[in-house]
């Protein structure tokens, strides 16, 4: 078995693994992971201070942990290059040897050789033993030196990236939940190991981790389908309570009635002879005072039984309150199980820096600020790539080589910095460099060659920048394995936006330039803005809003309208003409609403009809047809059961201003009148709202209700309906209150009205037609009349049944 590992002649061969036991291989090549990262960390601080005692024995410990691990998997190579490295430690930690001004490079060769090697055993290819590697670290642990190692070692890499001799790009660091047990030779008394100590962890696949986290959010969507249709419950209780509270009132009158008609009666027999029988002792009279009671008892109970839905709504509510925060608990749970700390992804950044550096024959140093936070696991293994594009663009065309850097007053070694911080529910990553910054210049020369801007267009400083961003963009004259392919930037810009965040590129010549990238913590649930364009509602991620405004109708007017926000000029917009949608109107607003979008450069002011408000939402993912809609960025599912797309503003009204100005986007031919009318049935009864809307809706018609006038009312303050069906006898409003409103109102004057009441008298029918009612129909109607004139007030054609 020894010999399996020892050397290997060609090391494209596959991995033998005859006489390896495959789970602790696999076991290694994880602990192995882990202990190579923290590695990193300390070799970080050794190139801060080379006299760091405590980086210096942990590294030493961590390369004894990994040898005695590699040599019980019986990766030798790995265990032999491993040993060495700890002796050159050893020596230097007991001040036999001094570590010399190369000597952390050389570490860092080594942890990136010994990453290279376990990356290859983890993906079963085969690793040759680095001897001369070997050879140079035994020779540095015995004082003497030799060439600088220079052992091939080709691994595999990603899809686009480039090879390296030594490291380089290997596939995004899975979730490791499970670790094996630190060896116990290296957990001492020292406390620089709070932090290593093994912990009792499960493994779990990532796609059953994403099917549970999926399955809380359709959790999610059903507790609001019920608290939905348990609020509608509330209603029809609410209904049910007043219809008690008239139908009491009604016995009440009856009741004096009846008293009132024995009175009478007792009256005239009193002058009669005929005074036999007390008048409450006839059958006549006692039969109706005894039909009076029982409904006055039915009443009761009746009022008893929607006390006790009451109480049991109630008690529905309280279950769903209690299982609504369990719910959110368990999703909030899952989410974490989701999240990894985002510095776990550094050591492989650092080593890009190292690799892309050493390559060039440039000095960089890597500089990490708030690091400390967590991420998605999905953002973060999608944005690993696009960040090590971005530092390799920054080595090869950013950071000036040693000599031009000292000739223009810097310090030889250059600097490249990966800030990252939280801002509300999204993580902002900047990276930044110290080089040159972006030529201008060459960038024009190069958009004018590629026909993406006008030879004597006049572009801002910003627009030019953002041309980096083009598929295939590159100003580098000749092909390297670092850059000038084009590839590189409109991936990480693609990348960003497909995970709804945004980008924003800061450049100073001579002094460097900044990448913002503005991420969402979490791509499973998230918050968003609820618009409203037309009768069609729509949800734009928060992350992209600003703010929300109004502009005035006249700005709209003028040639280039805008609005100043924050300092700010934000283009006005209109949300309807960029869907094809129709222009929004916002009818009955003497202002605009505008949502105010954010997104690298662009600064828009999208008007649209109304902003409902924002709430959290489970983010959906569409089918490839619509996803390659522009501007959609997914879907979500409301508590009713719709299903509403999740827009992308930017890449719509980016969309837009690629246009000419005199071309304009097509909207749909939309009808004057609505394609499906709408009928208003406005009635205190509950059955009669119903049957009416049935009837209605049978015939195709969209139908709205409202309980008496105050009621309707407030519904008109969000539409106007082609047609109203109206009772005269309501509480709070009646309707000759409310037509009488309706026609001295000219929003509401020309909709027709047809009343529908049991007051069938001439004097009710003359006041009615004074107000100016359409037709009066009497109760209970004939439902073919009441179609009839449902048509001819609406001038279009009746169905044929």
């Amino acid at each position: 078995m020894l010999a399996a590992l020892a050397v290997e002649s060609d090391p494209d061969q596959p991995l033998d693994v005859s006489e390896l036991d495959i789970e602790l291989v696999d076991i290694f090549v994880e602990e192995g992971g882990d202990l190579l990262d923290h590695s990193d960390g300390l070799l970080a601080r050794l190139r801060e201070a080379t006299d760091d005692r405590d980086a210096l024995i942990g590294l030493q410990r961590d390369l004894h942990t990994l040898k005695g691990g590699a040599r019980m998997a019986g990766i030798m190579a790995v265990g032999e290059l491993g040993h060495v490295m700890e002796s050159l430690l050893e020596a230097v930690a007991e001040q036999r040897q001094a570590l010399g001004r190369d000597g952390v490079p050389l570490l860092e060769q080594g942890f990136d050789r010994l990453h290279a090697m376990i990356t290859r055993v983890g993906e079963r290819q085969s690793i040759a033993m680095p001897e001369a590697m070997i050879a140079e670290f035994e020779a540095r642990a015995r004082g003497t030196t030799t060439l600088v190692a220079t052992d091939a070692e080709p691994i595999a890499t990603e899809a686009g990236a480039e090879s390296s001799t030594v490291a380089a790009s290997e596939p995004a660091q899975p979730l490791r939940p499970l670790s094996a047990p630190i060896s116990e030779d290296v957990l001492g008394d020292d406390d620089e190991i709070t932090a290593r100590a093994p912990q009792e962890q499960v493994r779990i696949r990532a796609d059953l981790l994403d099917r549970l986290v999926n399955y809380a959010g359709e959790v999610a969507i059903y507790r609001a389908r019920l608290e939905q249709q348990l609020g509608a419950f509330r209603g029809a209780i609410a209904e049910m309570a007043q219809t008690n509270t008239r139908m009491r009132d009604q016995l009440r009158r009856l009741e004096i009635e009846t008293e009132a008609q024995i009175v009478a009666r007792y009256q005239r027999e009193a002058d009669s002879a005929e005074q036999a029988f007390d008048p409450l002792e006839l059958d006549r009279f006692s039969t109706l005072q005894q039909l009076s009671r029982a409904l006055s008892e039915s009443a009761n109970d009746q009022g008893s039984l929607q006390q006790t839905l009451d109480d049991l709504t109630r008690q529905y509510e309280t279950l769903l309150l209690q299982q609504s925060r369990v719910s959110s608990e368990l999703q909030e749970g899952l989410m974490r199980t989701r999240m990894v700390p985002i510095d776990s992804m550094l050591p492989r950044l650092r080593r890009v820096v190292r690799q892309a550096s050493g390559e060039l024959g440039k000095q960089v140093q890597l500089k990490l600020e708030g690091s400390q936070g967590e991420l998605d696991r999905n953002v973060l293994e999608r944005m690993t790539a696009p960040l090590e594009h971005m530092l390799r663009n920054a080595v090869a065309h950013g950071l000036e080589a040693p000599a031009e850097r000292k000739q223009a007053g810097k310090s030889e070694e250059g600097s490249i910095r990966i800030a990252v911080r939280r801002e509300g529910s999204e993580v902002v990553l900047v990276v930044g460099d110290d080089g040159r910054g972006l030529d201008r210049d060459a960038i024009r020369k190069r958009g004018v060659e590629r026909g993406l801007v006008g030879e004597n267009a006049v572009l801002a400083d910003s627009e030019l920048d953002m041309l980096i961003l083009e598929p295939g963009f590159s100003t580098a004259n000749e092909v390297s394995r670092l850059a000038g392919r084009g590839v590189g930037m409109d991936v990480v810009a693609s990348e960003v936006h497909q995970l709804g965040g945004s980008l924003d590129i800061h450049s100073v010549p001579g002094k460097g330039v900044t990448f913002t990238l503005r991420l969402p913590q979490t791509l499973a649930v998230t918050q968003a803005v609820f618009v409203k364009v037309g009768e069609t509602s729509f949800a734009v991620p928060i992350a992209s809003v600003q703010g929300v405004g109004r502009v005035a109708r006249d700005v709209l007017e003028s040639e280039s309208p805008s609005y100043e926000y924050g300092g700010e000029d934000y283009a006005v917009h209109d949300l309807g003409e960029l869907i094809g949608h129709g222009p929004a109107k916002a009818e009955g607003h003497l202002q605009m609403p505008v949502l105010l979008i954010r997104s690298g450069d662009l600064r828009a002011a999208v008007c649209v009809d109304q902003v409902i408000g924002n709430r959290e939402i489970v983010v959906k993912t569409v089918g490839p047809q619509v996803a390659s809609v522009p501007g959609i960025f997914g879907a979500t599912i409301m508590g009713d059961g719709r299903v509403v797309v999740i827009l992308d503003v930017a890449p719509l009204v980016r969309r837009r201003n690629a246009l000419p100005r005199d071309v304009a986007i097509e909207p749909p031919q939309v009808a004057e009148t609505r394609r499906v009318p709408l009928v208003m049935v406005v009635d205190d009864s509950v059955t009669m709202r119903k049957v009416t809307g049935r009837v209605l809706e049978r015939q195709g018609f969209e139908v709205a209700t409202a309980k008496d006038g105050v009621d309707a009312l407030e519904r008109m303050a969000e539409m106007v309906p082609d047609l109203m069906l109206l009772d005269i006898e309501m509480p709070r409003m009646d309707g000759y209150e409310l037509a009488t409103q309706m026609k001295g109102e000219a929003r509401l004057r020309d909709v027709p009205i047809v009343m529908i009441t049991s007051r069938t008298g001439e004097k009710h029918r003359q006041r009615a037609m004074e107000i100016g009612v359409n037709r009066y129909l009497g109760k209970p109607y004939q439902e073919a009349e009441l179609l009839r004139n449902v048509y001819e007030l609406l001038g279009i054609e009746q169905k044929n049944d």
